[in-house]
């Protein structure tokens, strides 16, 4: 899972949108890490694979919004098949006591881990 978050952040910090068999790609091996290893995950490990779940989420549902007919489709199919994930992510993080503000807070941290240090 770590080698996908890397992957993730790399994505984040792009300027210009990888392909849809790229994005698919990588969608794929996100749910077959998580179909193999999600009962394995640490408290670290359940935050990072959220937070690409969501991720992901959220690019597919805007893409799906830009694009036509298949492929729109496509996207739309991604969102609905993540849910499913983020929820049990989510869940197992609530039961660890965190709340969606936790939630939030971390997801801007993570955020920060992959933005590139300014030249300064």
């Amino acid at each position: 899972m770590q080698a996908l978050y890397d992957q993730l952040q790399v994505y984040l910090n792009m300027d210009e949108e990888i392909s849809f068999k790229e994005f698919d790609d990588f969608y794929k091996k996100v749910v077959k890490e998580l179909g193999d290893s999600h009962e394995s995950f640490d408290e670290g490990m359940l935050w990072k694979a959220l937070f690409i779940v969501e991720n992901i989420m959220s690019n597919a549902d805007e893409r799906a919004k830009e694009s036509k007919g298949s492929e729109a489709k496509k996207y739309r199919k991604i969102v609905q098949r993540l849910q499913l994930w983020a929820k049990n992510l989510g869940g197992r993080l609530g039961a660890l006591g965190y709340n969606e503000e936790d939630v939030n807070e971390r997801f801007n941290q993570m955020f920060e881990e992959g933005t590139p240090a300014q030249k300064g």
